[in-house]
């Protein structure tokens, strides 16, 4: 997690600079110039597209345009569940996953890839359904990439999910509206969220880098108290009965 006052295209290219691999994002136009960059797949997010057509649906004129854009896209996430279940008990290997993916998924986008061509035609772009209809055409290539990757799902829900609780917490949180408490804020939940991802439990792993980190005094030192180096024996002798 990184605090920043602003939310301009500066930050993720200072966040991210040097990176090269995949970049996930949704369509927000500050992450448009980092993945663009050289050695950076720009990847969408299909839950943002699909929430678009929900507020189309909640503002109740062309529900049903709405309602059936929502069904189409949910059809590519019941693939997605199900291939994946496979992928997990090794029904799949991972090239075959995407083989399979692609076979069952690309014909409906192809479909549903159409359908938006048609209702641009219909709608007026100012309105709900509109601006989903144009939102989606406009983010269809990052939209697809996912399919490339068997690591990558459709969406950013599992990022989306961590940062949950942060934003809950905040408002309840003392002196969490200060750039100073967001910045203790954004390492804390850093280092929580690390070890919900190693397996660790955030409290035993809180206890533990508490106790060890007055010693530390080089980088390597800190970089042996994350879950991916730390001696897995020492945490649990320093954590035992906590």
């Amino acid at each position: 997690y990184r605090y920043h006052p602003s939310r301009g295209k500066e930050i993720p290219k200072l966040y991210l600079s040097g990176y090269q691999g995949d970049l996930q994002t949704d369509g927000y136009d500050g992450y448009t110039e980092i993945g663009n960059s050289d050695g950076i797949v720009h990847v969408g997010s299909w839950a943002h597209a699909r929430r678009k057509f929900h507020d189309a649906q909640k503002a109740g004129k062309k529900a049903g345009a709405a309602e059936e854009a929502i069904a189409k896209i949910n059809n590519l996430y019941r693939i997605e569940r199900r291939l994946r279940g496979d992928l997990d008990k090794g029904v799949l290997s991972r090239q075959r996953f995407v083989e399979v993916r692609k076979k069952q998924v690309i014909p409906l986008t192809d479909s549903l890839h159409e359908w938006l061509q048609e209702k641009s035609r219909q709608v007026l772009g100012s309105s709900k359904l509109g601006e989903a209809v144009n939102y989606t055409l406009g983010q269809w290539k990052k939209l697809l990439r996912y399919l490339d990757r068997w690591y990558l799902t459709p969406d950013t829900n599992m990022v989306e999910n961590a940062i949950r609780p942060f934003c809950v917490g905040r408002r309840n949180w003392l002196f969490a509206a200060s750039p100073r408490g967001a910045y203790a804020g954004a390492t804390l939940y850093t280092l929580i969220e690390t070890a919900k991802a190693g397996g660790l439990d955030p409290y035993r792993y809180l206890f533990y880098i508490f106790s060890k980190i007055p010693m530390a005094e080089t980088e390597d030192d800190y970089s042996k108290l994350t879950p991916r180096y730390m001696n897995e024996e020492e945490f649990k002798v320093v954590t035992a009965g906590v």
